[in-house]
């Protein structure tokens, strides 16, 4: 059985349009993950695999480059975000289609391998994206994940958030944020269906040449975006002087910060 989306894309509110734009903010750090979220999982070379969210193909041209899939499919609701992941060198040979995490529109039992980068705390319905994956997955496939570790402070932008915070600020959080946890995913998939699931922290680093630098890439972050847009500049002087603090920069020379993303995997019985 095929399914198609009954209504629009859920977004849950934080909606990325500019492929260019995720790639310089978020795109980066997910591909930091990609290889050894993918070492991790130590799938064998030939199979058919499905990246669901795929967004700009942040992690799809990893896993082209480094699976070596017999094929791939990249879903994602965002028509730019796909029209960036087809220009990808990696990609040609993808078939990228316009579609909902929560309403895959693919057969059951389509593919071995369902992958989730970065996507599941956004959906206003996780159990039901993964539920999703699991129906897609071929029996004794893989159904994986990867995600930033909210509530640990691992997400790349937390310095520039708790000076947000700490200004008495507020920013749009994701709809799903307690689903990054390692132990609500584990429960995710298991209530999935899923068997043999266990989960793993990736710790990632990025650098930047300045803080100017590092800045300058949150910029493209919507929740961030949509405020600052509206603080005087005195205000966005004192959050940027205080994500300065938080990330302990003090110079105005290169730096390298950390992030720490949240795996699990399960098998489909």
């Amino acid at each position: 059985m095929s399914r198609t989306p009954d209504a629009a894309p859920a977004s849950g509110g934080l909606v990325f349009n500019d492929g260019a734009a995720y790639e310089l903010m978020m795109g980066r750090w997910s591909a930091q993950v990609a290889q050894p979220f993918l070492d991790w999982l130590a799938l064998p070379h030939g199979l058919d695999w499905l990246d669901a969210g795929c967004g700009n193909g942040a992690f799809t041209e990893p896993l082209v480059l480094h699976g070596r899939p017999a094929s791939v499919v990249g879903i994602d609701p965002s028509a730019a975000q796909l029209a960036f992941a087809r220009q990808r060198p990696a990609t040609a040979a993808v078939r990228f289609l316009q579609g909902d995490a929560q309403a895959l529109p693919l057969d059951d039992d389509s593919v071995d391998a369902a992958v989730m980068a970065l996507v599941l705390f956004f959906l206003p319905d996780p159990a039901r994206g993964v539920r999703e994956m699991a129906r897609v997955v071929r029996p004794g496939g893989t159904v994986a994940a990867y995600h930033w570790d909210l509530a640990g402070g691992g997400f790349p932008l937390q310095p520039i958030l708790d000076a947000v915070q700490a200004e008495g600020h507020a920013t749009q959080q994701p709809p799903s944020a307690w689903a990054a946890a390692l132990p609500a995913s584990e429960d995710l998939w298991r209530q999935a269906g899923l068997v043999a699931v266990h989960s793993r922290r990736f710790e990632v680093s990025r650098r930047f040449d300045s803080f100017d630098d590092y800045w300058r890439s949150a910029q493209a972050s919507p929740r961030l975006r949509d405020l600052f847009a509206t603080l005087p500049p005195a205000d966005l002087q004192r959050v940027s002087e205080g994500a300065r603090r938080q990330a302990g920069i003090a110079g105005n020379g290169p730096i390298v910060l950390k992030a720490t993303a949240n795996a699990v995997q399960g098998r489909k019985p």
